[in-house]
C-alpha cells in the first residue's frame, strides 16, 4: 500500500498551488510583454507614416494618423 500521511498530502497540495500561482504570474507577465511589443511596433509604424505625410504635405493623412497615434499613446499611458 502506498498511502501518504495527511501532512504529506497537505504539503503536496501547497506545492501544487504555488506552482499554479507561479505559472499564472509568468503567463500574465508574458501577455503584458507581448502587448507592449505590439503597441511599440504599431507606434513606430505610425510615426513613419506621419513623417511621410509631413514630407508629402498631406494634411488630411497627417491629422488622421496623429489621431491614431494619440489613441496608441493612451494605451501606453503616456
Amino acid at each position: 500500500m502506498n498511502e501518504k500521511s495527511y501532512t504529506e498530502l497537505m504539503k503536496l497540495g501547497a506545492m501544487k498551488r504555488n506552482r499554479l500561482k507561479e505559472n499564472f504570474v509568468q503567463d500574465l507577465y508574458i501577455e503584458i510583454l507581448l502587448s507592449e511589443i505590439q503597441l511599440t511596433v504599431e507606434r513606430e509604424k505610425l510615426l513613419q507614416k506621419i513623417d511621410e505625410a509631413i514630407d508629402c504635405r498631406d494634411k488630411k493623412s497627417f491629422l488622421h494618423l496623429s489621431g491614431q497615434l494619440k489613441e496608441i499613446n493612451k494605451k501606453f499611458g503616456t
